[in-house]
């Protein structure tokens, strides 16, 4: 069932999107060479809990850490330990917080230091990617038409989208129905209706677009072992234009060219 949220709901949803926000451009801010995962999942926790608020991964389906963080061929879930970040590593950054009930579910990801031409167009594709989807999050569109829109500009660029982990809607719970896939898998779409709020939230790989889990039973890793990029943003469906709950940039969308 899909849950339309009331204008309360919905102020809790925004409340809960501005920490996840913060607490992403925090940690992201920190990524440094030299840097092991562990030291980011403490920092993020910190930062959560400066916040006022707490983890929404943390114990999630026994979830071990306080965000996921994942490196390079690591496409998500990407578990907090003793690897320490290169220059030229890139690192996705997985936030989900919870503010009175509510939750806030972002992501990002940043090059360590710099990164290669074509690692850094996989990231600015992704990205773009992200922006398409959302702006097809309009009343009377279905959620077919987020996913084409993804799907078109990374396959337009020669990237691959990951096909068995895709976005969804979010509020009391980390999952909500519906599922919005990062590719059109032709079946029956829900069409978007306002107080909807949705996680849209590519994957795309460098190479191809099977992954595999790893024996750790959560890390998430290309199967040909090239880099992954993976940006997300909480949104919510209005009367026109979408809401970003999860964007520090305070204009009415919160949309970017691109």
């Amino acid at each position: 069932m899909i849950i339309l949220k009331n204008d309360r709901e919905i102020a809790a949803m925004r409340v809960a999107g501005r920490v996840a926000a913060r607490v992403l451009d925090d940690v992201a801010k920190k990524v440094a060479p030299g840097l092991t995962t562990r030291d980011l999942d403490e920092y993020a926790a910190a930062q959560i809990k400066a916040y006022g608020a707490r983890s929404a991964f943390l114990g999630y389906r026994k979830y071990p850490c306080h965000i996921c963080i994942s490196v390079n061929e690591e496409v998500v879930h990407g578990l907090a330990g003793g690897r320490r970040l290169a220059f030229g590593d890139i690192v996705s950054l997985d936030v989900g917080v919870v503010c009175d009930g509510f939750i806030g579910d972002t992501a990002r990801t940043v090059a360590v230091g710099g990164s290669d031409m074509r690692v850094q167009k996989l990231m600015d594709v992704t990205e773009r990617a992200l922006n398409d989807g959302m702006a097809q999050a309009v009343p009377g569109n279905r959620v077919v038409d987020i996913s084409r829109a993804i799907q078109t500009r990374v396959e337009g660029q020669g990237f691959s989208v990951v096909r068995e982990f895709v976005g969804h809607g979010v509020g009391r719970s980390v999952h909500e129905e519906p599922q919005i896939p990062n590719y059109v898998d032709g079946k029956l779409s829900p069409r978007l209706r306002p107080g909807m709020t949705l996680a849209i939230e590519p994957m795309v790989n460098a190479g191809v677009a099977a992954v595999k889990i790893l024996s750790d039973g959560w890390t998430v890793v290309t199967q040909d072992g090239k880099p992954s990029a993976h940006f997300e943003h909480t949104i919510l469906v209005t009367d026109a234009a979408p809401e970003i709950l999860t964007c520090l940039d305070q204009t009415p969308s919160g949309l970017k060219d691109g």
